[in-house]
């Protein structure tokens, strides 16, 4: 996470909403969900699940564990996705 109440946070995408511009990393803004109690679930309850967050608001890490921008290059005729810190291939 680069702002907002879960800056430094890191974890695994578990969703991508491209239409949205929003994804859904693991363990990162937890937000409280009220269950009716119903067949699957008789006494219901609070369970607690991610949220979505804003994709301008994420940034990949590299290898070293450092938070990274990505650059595209051409090698051969294939055009590849770089970390701009490390040089690295993605």
């Amino acid at each position: 996470m680069l702002a907002g109440d879960h800056k430094g946070a890191e974890g695994k995408i578990l969703k991508i909403a491209k239409d949205k511009t929003k994804a859904i990393v693991e363990g990162v803004n937890m937000a409280k969900k009220h269950n009716k109690p119903s067949a699957q679930n008789p006494q219901g309850g609070i369970i607690e699940k991610e949220a979505a967050l804003h994709i301008s608001n994420l940034s990949l890490i590299s290898k070293d564990g450092s938070a990274t921008r990505v650059g595209y290059r051409m090698e051969k005729d294939k055009k590849v996705r770089y970390a701009k810190k490390t040089n690295d291939l993605i």
